[in-house]
């Protein structure tokens, strides 16, 4: 094992020490809280904070406003389709009732037919 490089300990030492001295003597420069242009820089990024927040309010409310628009126009919409499923199966209904009598009164017929052909057929 080579012995310790002191020169190069000694180096980053020195570094260390100057960055704290650079960081302290930046903090020291910064003006104070109570200063006009802090204040005004503040009250700046305020409003563009609350310019920001209003901003987000407004998109959701919008958001909301359509989700509730198309939830109504689904709403009407499926309320139509069922309207106009229960008028076709009210027809199909309808339609069906008729082609059941249609059929009764065809039987009908032709059971009286063959009553009056054996009738006719008895009488000779």
């Amino acid at each position: 094992m080579s012995a310790f490089d002191y020169r190069n300990f000694d180096d980053r030492r020195k570094n260390s020490a100057s960055a704290k001295q650079m960081l302290l003597e930046k903090f020291k420069a910064r003006p104070p809280a109570d200063d006009p242009e802090m204040i005004a820089k503040a009250q700046a990024r305020a409003a563009i904070a609350r310019a920001r927040d209003e901003r987000a309010r407004e998109r959701e409310a919008a958001r909301i406003a359509a989700e509730k628009k198309a939830a109504e126009e689904k709403r009407a919409r499926e309320e139509a389709e069922l309207a106009a499923q229960i008028a076709r199966e009210e027809e199909e209904t309808r339609l069906a009732a008729e082609r059941k009598a249609i059929d009764l009164a065809e039987k009908k017929a032709q059971r009286d037919a063959r009553y009056a052909a054996r009738k006719a057929k008895a009488r000779r």
